[in-house]
């Protein structure tokens, strides 16, 4: 009952994609460092092949933190199902609308689902 009223806090995320996001944003700062001490060495010794290589470590980065941004994106979105569901469920709406509100959560549980094994395989592929 006390979950509709307005002074409700929500429960804090799961250590396990709190753990997750972890290991990404770490991921996601040693490429950037990489990247920098590659592009350090390159312009010191003249080098155009660690140039492409810094490149490299940029790219990979750029998409850690691309799949890290739409994996929040995705993660926010079950915030705002979650809330739908309870807006309605508040307001009395009708039995039908259960359905929407299962709809839209397994849509939105799907796609986050999908983002994390892609994220995932481009990790496991570094």
């Amino acid at each position: 009952m006390s979950a509709s009223c307005c002074q409700h806090t929500p429960e804090p995320a799961s250590g396990v994609d709190r753990n997750i996001r972890v290991v990404l944003w770490i991921a996601l700062a040693i490429n950037l460092g990489m990247f920098a001490v590659e592009i350090g060495a390159s312009i010191v010794a003249g080098s155009s092949a660690l140039q492409a290589d810094a490149l490299d470590f940029l790219g990979d980065a750029g998409n850690y933190g691309i799949s890290l941004f739409v994996v929040i994106i995705a993660s926010l979105n079950l915030i705002i199902d979650f809330d739908m569901i309870e807006n309605g469920a508040r307001m009395g709406a009708p039995k039908y609308m259960e359905w929407y509100g299962a709809f839209g959560l397994m849509v939105t549980l799907i796609w986050l689902y999908m983002e994390m094994l892609r994220l995932l395989s481009k990790v496991r592929r570094r």
